[in-house]
């Protein structure tokens, strides 16, 4: 191996299960940092801790948001852009304010304000994928498969809020963020973000 390594911490919650809205999130800053490769569930003993199916969400998780960002930096080499990190927009912020502070309350908010993001960027991808459709339509495949992967995590993030609550309780919740995230998009914002 060559380049720079580290040891992945998993991030838990207070029930020892597994953050996986943070886990993305540290993986894709670690990866704007020049991290080349990871040692996921390496650190602190945590994989003695976690059953064969955590760990293998876990690895899962970790090699696909890899995929995406080094198809991203591919995109970018081929057609020559130098890859940068951006600041990031309100919205992430914002919608994350929005998660109460105890449990069980606190992992179910998580998990939804995650599937809201990941919802929006299916959004997106969709919307990026039929302006391309015939002028380019390498890249237009390329983020139609990026809409499948967001549509499934937010369809799985959903599912995993059922852990913590019953499905009445999430789906009305849900509504509840979904309005609060329709306020924070109507105020808009100046940075153009695909993803938060």
């Amino acid at each position: 191996m060559n380049g720079t390594g580290v040891p992945l911490a998993t991030p838990f919650d207070e029930d020892g299960d597994v953050r996986e809205d943070d886990l993305r999130r540290l993986v894709t800053e670690l990866e704007d940092c020049g991290v080349d490769f990871f040692v996921p569930c390496g650190s602190n003993s945590e994989a003695a801790l976690m059953s064969v199916e955590e760990r293998a969400n876990v690895t899962r998780i970790v090699a696909e948001e890899l995929e995406h960002f080094h198809q991203v930096l591919a995109w970018l080499d081929r057609r020559r852009i130098r890859f940068r990190r951006l600041q990031p927009g309100p919205y992430g912020r914002r919608l994350n304010a929005c998660v109460r502070p105890h449990e069980p309350h606190r992992a179910v908010d998580r998990l939804l304000v995650a599937s809201l993001i990941e919802a929006r960027s299916c959004e997106r991808f969709d919307q990026l994928q039929r302006h391309l459709g015939d002028r380019d339509p390498e890249l237009a495949a390329f983020y139609a498969g990026l809409f499948e992967s967001e549509a499934r995590h937010h369809t799985t993030y959903v599912q995993l809020a059922e852990h913590f609550a019953a499905r009445d309780t999430v789906r009305v919740r849900l509504e509840e963020l979904a309005a609060a995230e329709s306020a924070i998009l109507a105020e808009g914002s100046p940075l153009p973000r695909m993803h938060s």
